[in-house]
C-alpha cells in the first residue's frame, strides 16, 4: 500500500475523530495480527470474533487509529455507524488514486476463480498485475486486495462472489471496473435468491460501480446470459465452445485427460492453437474468457494462448493428486448442481488403473428444491463410469436415488452423515490404483475428511 494521509481516511469514512491527523498510513487492516507502525486497525465484527475487543491491542503493536462504532478506552477511535461499510470506503478511495487502471471484475455462479486466474495470466504477460489471491472476493478480502494497489501496478482482476442480492453492487462500486466478466448463471446460492433470474440480476450488480464504456464479457453458452439485456448501450464480449456467433469460440477441440487442444477463433476469421493442462469443457470456456480480456487490452494472440496453458490447480479445487498409490480429483472448495456435473465429466474421462470412486457431498444453500437437485447430480453418475459413489450428508443420499434411477447399482451406493463413519469407512475401502473424486461444498469439510484418511495435517 502507498500511504496515504490519516484525515483522508478519516475524511472517506466520513467519522469523527478527536486527534491530529497528519500521519501518514501505510496499512490498513482488521486482523490485529498484522498490525504494525503506521497503520490503521478497522474493528470488524465476525460471527466468533469482534475486532473491537483487539482495539487496544492494535494501538499497542503501533497503529495511529482504529475505526470502530464505539468510543473504546485506550485507543484513538474514528468512530462510523458501521465498519464493515468504513473498510469499503477507504478502499474506494484509495483504488480511486488509480484512474489508469486496468480494472477487470470476475463474478459467476460457477469459475470465477479459475477464470481470474487465467485472465492473470493473460495479463501478466503485457502488464504489471494484481489479482485477488485464493477465494478472498466478499466485503472483507475484496478491500484488502485493493490495498495491495500501487503506482506500478498496471492491471488487476477481482473476484466478486455473493450469497445475497446487493453484495456485488456493493463490491462493484468499491473495486470500480473497467471491465466486467460474468462466467454463467448457475443454482448456486439459488436457497437465499430464490430463482436464476434473480441470480442473475443479482451478478448483473458487477455494473453498479462500472463506467457505460465497461464492456460485458461472458459466455454465449449460458442461456441466460445470452438473452440478458444490456443496459446504455454497453458493449457485449462473447465466447463460446459451440457458437460460431461468438467473438470468441473453441474449435477442433481435442478433449484429453488432463488437458485439451483446441483453435481459438477471434477477430472475424483469425485462428492460433491452443491448449489448456487441466480436464473439462468449463476449462476450455474459462481459457476462452481469459484470451477475451487479453484482446482487449492489446496482449498479443500469442502470449494469451502461452498463458491459459501455464494455468495450473492447486490445493483442494479441481487438483490431481495422488497419496499412497491412490490417484485422487480434490474438489472440495465450493460446489452447485452444474459445477458437480462438470467435475463428475473430468472424472468419467480419467484413466484408472483401478476402481473409479465419487465421493460426493451436500450442495448447499439450494433452498426447498434441494433434494430434487441432487437427484439430477446423481442421475450423471453411472455415466461418468463410477465404480462406486460415496454419499455424505443430509441430502447427499438423492445423489444415490438419482444415480440409482439411471441403472447405477443400488449396492454399490453407500450414504453417511457422520464423518467419523466416512473416514473409516473410506480407510478401510480405498486400495491403491483407485481413482478417487472429493466434491462437495466447502462447508461440509471434504478437505478435512480428505486429510483425515490419509492422516495428513
Amino acid at each position: 500500500m502507498e500511504p496515504i494521509k490519516l484525515y483522508d481516511i478519516v475524511s472517506a469514512v466520513g467519522g469523527s475523530f478527536g486527534y491530529p491527523a497528519d500521519d501518514d498510513i501505510v496499512r490498513i487492516s482488521s486482523d490485529s495480527r498484522t498490525i504494525g507502525e503506521d497503520s490503521v486497525f478497522v474493528c470488524i465484527k465476525g460471527e466468533r470474533f469482534d475486532g473491537h475487543d483487539f482495539a487496544v491491542q492494535a494501538m499497542a503493536k503501533g497503529a495511529k487509529a482504529v475505526i470502530s462504532e464505539r468510543p473504546i478506552d485506550g485507543a484513538k477511535c474514528i468512530i462510523v455507524d458501521s465498519t464493515m461499510k468504513a473498510l469499503s470506503d477507504i478502499a474506494r478511495f484509495y483504488r480511486s488514486r488509480f484512474e489508469g487502471l486496468r480494472m477487470v471484475a470476475v463474478t459467476g455462479s460457477a469459475g470465477k476463480t479459475s477464470t481470474k486466474e487465467m485472465i492473470y495470466l493473460v495479463l501478466s504477460k503485457r502488464f504489471n498485475t494484481l489479482k485477488t489471491q485464493g477465494s478472498l472476493n466478499n466485503e472483507i478480502g475484496l478491500p484488502h486486495t485493493l490495498f495491495n494497489l500501487t503506482s506500478q501496478t498496471e492491471a488487476a482482476v477481482i473476484e466478486m462472489g455473493m450469497s445475497h442480492s446487493g453484495e456485488i453492487s456493493r463490491l462493484s462500486r468499491t473495486a470500480l471496473p473497467q471491465l466486467c466478466v460474468i462466467t454463467n448463471i448457475g443454482t448456486a446460492h439459488i436457497g437465499n435468491l430464490g430463482s436464476q433470474e434473480n441470480i442473475l440480476r443479482a451478478k448483473m450488480e458487477i455494473f453498479d460501480g462500472a463506467p457505460v464504456s465497461a464492456p460485458l464479457i461472458t459466455c454465449l453458452d449460458d442461456k441466460l446470459l445470452a438473452s440478458a439485456q444490456l443496459r446504455d448501450g454497453r458493449q457485449r464480449i462473447t465466447y463460446s465452445i459451440s457458437k460460431k456467433e461468438a467473438d470468441v469460440f473453441a474449435s477442433d477441440i481435442v478433449r484429453e485427460e488432463n488437458g485439451a487442444g483446441f483453435t481459438i477463433n477471434y477477430g472475424g476469421g483469425k485462428k492460433i492453437s491452443a491448449r489448456i493442462n487441466v480436464g473439462g469443457d468449463h476449462n476450455i470456456k474459462n481459457a476462452l474468457c481469459a484470451f477475451a480480456v487479453g484482446m482487449y487490452y492489446g496482449v498479443e494472440p500469442e502470449a494469451a494462448a502461452e498463458a491459459v496453458a501455464e494455468f495450473r490447480t492447486e490445493g483442494v479445487r479441481q487438483n490431481r493428486i495422488t497419496q499412497n498409490g491412490i490417484d485422487l480429483f480434490l474438489d472440495c472448495f465450493n460446489a452447485s448442481p452444474e459445477a458437480v456435473k462438470a467435475a463428475l465429466s473430468v472424472f468419467g474421462r480419467a484413466n484408472a488403473k483401478g476402481r473409479k470412486i465419487a465421493v460426493l457431498a451436500d450442495m448447499l444453500e439450494l433452498g426447498k428444491n434441494s433434494k430434487a437437485y441432487h437427484r439430477s447430480v446423481g442421475e450423471s453418475v453411472a455415466a461418468a463410469g463410477a465404480d462406486i459413489l460415496v454419499c455424505y450428508g443430509d441430502d447427499a443420499a438423492q445423489y444415490a436415488a438419482g444415480a440409482v434411477k439411471k441403472g447405477f447399482p443400488d449396492e454399490k451406493c453407500f450414504c453417511f452423515t457422520n464423518e467419523d463413519e466416512l473416514v473409516g469407512f473410506l480407510k478401510s475401502k480405498l486400495c491403491e490404483g483407485d481413482y478417487v473424486l472429493f466434491k462437495g461444498s466447502h462447508g461440509m469439510k471434504l478437505d478435512r475428511v480428505y486429510k483425515r484418511v490419509f492422516d495428513l495435517k
